[in-house]
């Protein structure tokens, strides 16, 4: 499996909704959040067989269109 960072950019408005998404599906704490900082997105480092299934841990309100890719280490 490769490691993928997924990013799930939602609204103020959507905020609560994509926590309480990503709460209910077990991922809460995999997920950095910059909402408090008024950058409404979260972002998670995941192992997943593909960029897809990466994807799946995102809120479906905002999956299809969830950043993600392979990180590096510089």
């Amino acid at each position: 499996m490769d490691r993928y960072l997924v990013e799930s950019p939602h609204t103020v408005e959507d905020c609560d909704r994509a926590v309480k998404e990503i709460h209910a599906a077990g991922y809460l704490h995999h997920f950095e959040w910059g909402c408090n900082a008024g950058v409404h997105s979260a972002w998670a480092i995941v192992e997943a067989e593909s960029l897809e299934h990466a994807r799946q841990i995102a809120p479906w309100m905002v999956r299809d269109q969830a950043p993600g890719g392979k990180p590096r280490q510089i």
